[in-house]
């Protein structure tokens, strides 16, 4: 392959990823009786969609939801993960295996397929508009990834440290604590930055779970902003704009580990 098509293939797939951002901020800036095409930069930067967003979606409220179950699924997450990872890394018996496999598997069950159940477990259990049961439901279903991550990337962490702290005296947490919790720094920002993605953006859990206007998250609140009868694109636009800057940020401040944690967790696991 010459290195003319390698650039063209990278030119194409860049453009591919760049062509939705554009349309999204290009319709965050244009008014409602702006019919031109959505390919046509806006003549005026129209900041009403903006404030018409952040008001009538009540879009601060909404980001202090998605700021407190995101940050919570995350970190239950990591500590549950990790030291779940731990023995099934370093202790392979025939019980650990089955229970990682179990736990793999669980990756290529669609979440929907089990949503009337899960939905009328939650109302039995009266977790309907509360943190604690979007929570939990997102905890369940980040932790197989999670622990995938977690495991390849302790795979990988040499055994002989773990002996050097058997022979100090070391025991089993205290090793875990003081020489492998240190090392999975690469491994949890890819964690945080993927599991932090899946949870801001989740709509189908949160759609049916949280319908109660004081813990909608951004997605819920945005999308009462489209239905059979209007549909507010604009303001729609100029809400993920707003949206998305938060995740924005914590990516530009994990995207060095980012890479290297992907690729240690998932290809030497």
């Amino acid at each position: 392959m010459t290195r003319a098509i390698k650039y063209f293939i990278l030119l194409l797939i860049g453009i591919v990823h760049i062509v939705p951002f554009y349309i999204l901020i290009n319709m965050s800036f244009k008014s409602l009786e702006d019919t031109s095409s959505k390919w046509l930069p806006s003549q005026s930067l129209y900041l009403d969609n903006f404030v018409h967003a952040w008001e009538d979606a009540h879009l601060g409220r909404a980001i202090l939801n998605n700021c407190i179950i995101t940050f919570s699924v995350i970190a239950l997450v990591v500590i549950i993960g990790a030291f779940a990872a731990y023995p099934l890394a370093r202790h392979q018996t025939r019980w650990n295996n089955f229970i990682y496999t179990l736990s793999i598997s669980c990756l290529i069950v669609p979440a929907l397929t089990i949503l009337v159940p899960l939905y009328k477990f939650i109302v039995d259990m009266d977790g309907m508009n509360t943190y604690w049961a979007i929570i939990l439901t997102q905890v369940t279903f980040s932790l197989p990834m999670t622990i995938f991550l977690f495991t390849g990337f302790i795979n990988s962490v040499p055994r002989e440290l773990d002996e050097a702290g058997l022979i100090d005296g070391c025991s089993r947490f205290a090793i875990f604590y003081k020489i492998i919790l240190p090392l999975l720094k690469p491994i949890t920002a890819t964690i945080i930055i993927v599991i932090g993605v899946q949870v801001w953006n989740d709509y189908q859990f949160s759609i049916f779970f949280l319908q109660k206007r004081e813990v909608q998250t951004i997605p819920v609140a945005l999308s009462m902003f489209i239905s059979q009868f209007h549909s507010n694109i604009n303001w729609v636009a100029a809400g993920c704009l707003m949206g998305m800057l938060p995740l924005t940020v914590l990516y530009l401040f994990l995207q060095k580990y980012f890479i290297k944690g992907m690729a240690d967790g998932a290809v030497k696991g």
